[in-house]
């Protein structure tokens, strides 16, 4: 009897950790460097949102949702070259929850970030960003993603 309650205690305990992940994770974030001349890179942090989740702006209004927003570790081997710049679908609508109007995209964003290394030494640019995910129905929670893109 103590066997099979073992038995059915770890197949549900399967069962809702398969689910959660499912359910929890409508997201996957990437990252990479592009070389663009000898001390110039292009960074690329890529989120891909299954539908019919979305991801929102980082210009998204105060009262809203939680913007994405990116912080990254100072480093004195490395500069930032202008603002992160945001490549995707741009969607604009009035969600009543909130009382304003958000910017959001489906699918596929690649968030880019030009930095400038100031030497020749090797490094990483790291950092973390936090962002939201929500579909017509219910937000996740907030999250944040560390991440750690080599420059070589």
């Amino acid at each position: 009897m103590q066997k099979k309650i073992i038995a059915l205690f770890l197949s549900l305990l399967i069962v809702c950790a398969v689910n959660a992940q499912g359910r929890l994770m409508p997201y996957k974030w990437s990252y990479e460097a592009k070389k663009i001349t000898a001390n110039m890179y292009e960074l690329h942090f890529v989120v891909e949102v299954n539908s019919p989740w979305h991801t929102y702006s980082q210009f998204t209004p105060d009262g809203g949702p939680i913007p994405t927003h990116f912080t990254f570790t100072k480093n004195p081997l490395y500069s930032l070259d202008g603002k992160v710049k945001e490549d995707g679908k741009l969607l604009k609508k009035h969600e009543a929850v909130f009382g304003v109007d958000v910017k959001y995209f489906n699918g596929k964003v690649d968030f880019v970030q030009l930095v400038k290394l100031k030497g020749s030494a090797k490094t990483n640019f790291s950092g973390e960003v936090e962002f939201m995910v929500c579909n017509d129905q219910e937000c996740l929670p907030p999250a944040t993603e560390k991440f750690s893109i080599p420059l070589n």
